[in-house]
């Protein structure tokens, strides 16, 4: 049997009896909906002060998918993969014990905790110095520290049945979803936006994403593909919006209206209008950005005074007093970093000199200049999908691109790495010519290559050269393919 004992979060636990409830019956129904799509035989108990999760079977490979998915659930801080066994004798308990407990105890100081319920021979602090005693004496790097040990084994004897801690897990904490309300998370496929709606997700907040596409189809493969990434390993209990405006005519209007230095502030104006609007239509009550003090001329205290003034919709910014580096391995430690990475910097106006302390006044006699109808327009006809038709669109395009990892003879690898990346490793493949195209440029260079050749793309992971390849066959080119070495 697999078993699984839930540690609740503790700020759940101090909660009063009622929303204490209300918390653990959101997160046992969470649990369910998740792990029964893992297997159809689990069976999610709730005990008020904590929950279990339980699978008459013994399946390696099932133990470790439900691992994993425990550890990526809101509400969950820690949980315990537990075993059950029978015993005949308080020795017998104690050989189970050092089974488990010999190879975590090295180099280590413990305790043992013995709970008994039952007629025994013995009491529960004779087992807890019994067993003390001789994992004491069987592994010699360990210590027994009755206060404040580096590792607690706990037992349960409950009639013929022992119950131990096989192991301990760490969850993601947070609150079970949907402990608040909804937001709206203004994603752009990078580092930021990414652990933005992370945040948002352990704080218990269903988080639906907004993209502003700056830079075409390839853009929006890119984007798409991280918050369906986001939702299935963490928000997976839960339905959201995927909502994709087409801002490249908002763009044009500001390059050919507003002042050189004041384009990028504007620019963070226009979309959070088109956010408040957008939200406004889903009942979504704010917006979440991955904005931090000082990391671009945008962001600095003035200018984001100044594009907070535009709307009246609450603006979250989780990552405000974060460094990129801190940002950057937070986004590693969520797997979203391969795709972050990958995405390229769509700016979308890059003004020479871009103001730091813009002025109010002088953005509103600016934004006077700016055709409102264009922005309206790209609100009226944004496209909303739900997350999961995303997941349904990369099924059927996967089938739609061959991945090939033995090249036909006269092909032609396009290696669509960022130039860091190929510079840093080159990519050379025997007997085939190699034409470095970054991905961001394949949509405007594609087209000017040879097109009686046949073409097979290339990334580090594959993710990219696979949204690029989809993105060109949509545009009508039907010699792309995805090398996989």
């Amino acid at each position: 049997m697999i078993e699984f004992l839930i540690k609740l979060h503790p700020e759940i636990a101090i909660k009063s009896r009622s929303v204490r409830k209300r918390q653990t019956l959101l997160l046992e129904r969470n649990l369910k909906t998740i792990l029964l799509q893992v297997d159809p035989t689990v069976v999610v108990n709730n005990n008020f002060d904590h929950l279990t999760v339980r699978c008459d079977s013994d399946d390696e490979v099932l133990r470790q998918r439900l691992i994993d998915r425990l550890g990526c659930i809101p509400g969950v801080v820690a949980f315990a993969e537990m075993q059950s066994s029978a015993f005949s004798s308080l020795h017998d308990i104690f050989e189970q014990v050092l089974a488990v407990y010999a190879s975590q105890l090295e180099n280590k100081t413990f305790s043992v905790r013995v709970r008994r319920s039952g007629s025994h021979e013995f009491s529960s602090i004779e087992a807890e110095r019994y067993i003390g005693g001789g994992l004491n004496q069987h592994v010699a790097s360990a210590k027994v520290q009755l206060k404040k040990p580096d590792l607690v084994v706990t037992l349960e004897i409950k009639k013929e049945l022992l119950i131990m801690v096989r192991k301990m897990h760490q969850g993601m904490g947070g609150f079970p979803l949907p402990s608040q309300s909804d937001v709206l998370s203004l994603i752009s496929g990078g580092y930021d936006s990414a652990v933005a709606s992370y945040l948002m997700i352990r704080k218990g907040l269903r988080t639906h994403y907004l993209f502003f596409n700056l830079g075409g189809a390839a853009h929006e493969a890119g984007v798409r593909e991280m918050a369906f990434l986001i939702w299935q390993k963490y928000s997976l209990s839960h339905k959201v919006k995927f909502v994709s405006v087409n801002f490249a005519p908002v763009v044009d209007q500001i390059l050919e209206t507003i002042d050189n230095g004041l384009m990028g502030v504007v620019l963070k104006r226009m979309m959070m209008r088109a956010a408040s609007e957008v939200a406004d239509s889903l009942g979504i009550k704010a917006i979440v950005t991955g904005e931090s003090i000082g990391q671009v001329s945008s962001q600095t205290v003035t200018n984001l005074n100044v594009i907070d003034r535009v709307t009246e919709t609450l603006i979250l910014r989780p990552l405000i007093y974060q460094d990129k580096q801190e940002i950057i391995d937070m986004a590693r430690k969520i797997g979203a970093e391969d795709i972050a990475k990958s995405m390229p910097e769509y700016c979308g106006v890059i003004s020479k000199k871009p103001t730091v302390n813009a002025v109010l006044a002088e953005v509103l006699a600016n934004e006077q200049k700016f055709d409102f109808s264009v922005l309206q327009q790209a609100v009226q006809t944004a496209k909303v999908l739900d997350i999961r038709t995303v997941d349904y669109q990369a099924e059927q395009q996967a089938h739609v691109v061959s991945e090939l990892a033995q090249l036909p003879p006269a092909a032609v690898v396009l290696d669509i790495r960022s130039p860091e990346e190929t510079e840093l490793k080159p990519l050379t493949v025997a007997g085939h010519e190699v034409v470095e195209m970054p991905f961001f440029r394949l949509a405007s260079q594609f087209a000017n290559l040879d097109q009686g050749k046949q073409y097979y793309c290339y990334c580090e992971r594959g993710v990219m050269s696979r949204l690029q390849a989809v993105v060109l066959q949509e545009q009508g080119f039907s010699n792309v393919a995805v090398y996989r070495p």
